[in-house]
């Protein structure tokens, strides 16, 4: 049986969300910040010292990260400490490692999204 036209365009537009969290993973700088960020919560300088990023390339980041909401800030004296505000984000990294290793890497191969492009 063939599926419609619009029975297509509806399941796709499901995805648009989890598209967009995947979107907002994929550059590698905030992917780290993430990574980073699943393991405790953060200033600025921690993350540019840990991750050996710039001041200004982390602050971009951490800016995305939070209008996302994947992020949250609380101040702590001068400073601002950032933190997982979806703590199934540790989770989903998690997984994503276990996809890694099962398929022995194999998306870094790929010719639309691996490290060859």
């Amino acid at each position: 049986m063939a599926m419609q036209a619009g029975t297509i365009t509806a399941s796709r537009a499901g995805l648009g969300p989890a598209a967009a969290l995947f979107r907002s993973l994929g550059d590698p700088a905030r992917l780290a910040i993430v990574r980073r960020l699943s393991t405790r919560e953060a200033k600025v300088a921690d993350l540019t010292s840990e991750l050996g990023l710039a001041q200004s390339t982390v602050s971009k980041h951490l800016a995305c990260l939070r209008d996302c909401g994947l992020v949250t800030v609380r101040a702590q004296g001068r400073a601002s400490v950032y933190s997982l505000a979806q703590p199934a984000l540790a989770g989903l990294l998690t997984a994503a490692e276990q996809v890694l290793a099962a398929t022995g890497n194999a998306i870094a191969l790929c010719p639309a999204y691996g490290s060859a492009t």
